[in-house]
């Protein structure tokens, strides 16, 4: 059974940093797309980042949202089946429950509705 479970949210000030993390459970990490997702109060859920699985590595390519390019950035540990958010230099407007989810694809999706299995969310509030 495939499972994602997220943590590592919380609430900071703006500029502050935070690190979410998705412990991914199931024979999935090694053949899926990971991405991250967020949806804030009265919006719709939002693509973050993404990675493909295919020989996965830190020059593997990744995309990222315009609005958290050059303050977020998605990685994975392969020991532990761990997919990481690091997220820097927050501003209020990353206030959001965020999602890991996972797309049994092998190449980057950005679409919500292409990712088949999703975390339970992990909220996070960044005050100004």
């Amino acid at each position: 059974q495939v499972q994602l479970v997220e943590s590592g949210g919380g609430a900071v000030q703006a500029g502050g940093s935070l690190r979410l993390s998705c412990a991914v459970s199931g024979r999935i990490i090694s053949r899926s797309a990971m991405g991250w997702f967020r949806q804030a109060p009265g919006k719709e859920r939002e693509f973050v980042a993404a990675f493909r699985p295919i020989g996965w590595s830190r020059s593997s390519p990744i995309t990222y949202a315009e609005s958290v390019n050059g303050r977020f950035t998605i990685f994975r540990d392969n020991a532990t089946n761990t997919v990481y958010l690091q997220m820097n230099s927050l501003k209020p407007d990353d206030t959001a429950v965020y999602y890991c989810a996972a797309a049994p694809t092998l190449q980057i999706v950005t679409g919500s509705t292409e990712y088949d299995y999703w975390g339970q969310g992990t909220q996070v509030t960044v005050s100004s």
